[in-house]
């Protein structure tokens, strides 16, 4: 209903364009439905919808929320073929051990695009730290947030940090060489952003536990935005991690106003500022040149 209604080409099952399968790849023995995951599904299948009307989606649903189930989900997908993956999901905080986890997400062989939470900085931490797995993985590319709104500019746009994205420094997971900023000994969340505020997020179609349309944001929205950027820029080819992102941003809108939280001192690491910035990381997509 969401593509026919903006118009895009259909994607499904009958035209090849889109699959559904557990985590093991069979499209049988399906999970239990719950409406929670249905509403993600929807913003996830419409915002990829969206930002790429031409990509065929795979959509892998774990057998239960548990990073012991969403890893092999993970890796069925690129065994389908996917050129990008998607992850709407995260922990609420870190915990000890998450390093261990590391080496499934280094083999990974195409980007690895997942959300950062909505908790705001240093808020989510439950566990420890103030960010969440695994978009603190160094493998990852973490998805922050802004507020898009028009804009009577060239761009047509204006954005600012969204208060909602989560934003820090990670409690476990070491710096990776690529990354420069200074008041963080660690890995930094996040690396790019798009729109996720609710009062300027996306219209979704969903009618399992919803009437039709509900408008949705959170870096649950961000992240396919960004994952289909990914796709239209050359799918496999495109770069394989975030370090890319950080040799070259000139193809990145910088955000540069905006916070997400005021107990980090007015630093960086919670408010958007001229180049990189927690809540937003190193901007957002001009185009597909930066992916």
């Amino acid at each position: 209903e969401y593509r026919r209604y903006w118009g895009l080409p259909p994607c499904t099952t009958a035209n090849g364009c889109f699959t559904k399968v557990n985590q093991r790849g069979q499209t049988t023995d399906l999970p239990s439905p719950d409406p929670g995951w249905g509403l993600e599904i929807s913003l996830d299948l419409d915002a990829v919808s969206a930002a790429c009307p031409s990509c065929k989606i795979v959509l892998v649903e774990g057998d239960s929320p548990s990073l012991a189930d969403l890893i092999p989900a993970v890796y069925t997908a690129q065994r389908l073929g996917a050129a990008v993956i998607s992850n709407s999901y995260g922990t609420r905080g870190e915990f000890s051990g998450e390093q261990l986890l590391e080496r499934y997400y280094r083999d990974l062989r195409v980007p690895f695009v997942v959300a950062t939470g909505d908790y705001g900085y240093g808020n989510g931490a439950l566990l420890i730290g103030g960010v969440s797995y695994p978009s603190a993985s160094g493998f990852a590319v973490a998805v922050g947030g802004t507020a898009l709104t028009r804009a009577d500019n060239e761009r047509g746009w204006s954005e600012s940090a969204w208060e909602g994205a989560t934003s820090g420094c990670s409690a476990y997971i070491r710096k990776p060489g690529w990354q420069k900023d200074k008041l963080c000994g660690m890995r930094t969340v996040a690396d790019v952003a798009a729109v996720a505020d609710p009062n300027t997020g996306l219209a979704v179609y969903d009618t399992f536990g919803f009437d039709g349309w509900v408008q949705v944001g959170g870096t649950s929205l961000a992240t396919p935005l960004i994952a289909g950027r990914y796709a239209l820029a050359g799918g496999e080819s495109a770069p394989h991690s975030a370090a890319d992102l950080y040799r070259d941003s000139g193809n990145l809108y910088d955000v540069t106003s905006g916070a997400n939280g005021g107990n980090c001192a007015g630093t960086y690491l919670c408010t958007a500022v001229p180049g990189y910035d927690g809540p937003t990381g190193l901007g957002t997509p001009r185009g597909i040149g930066a992916f």
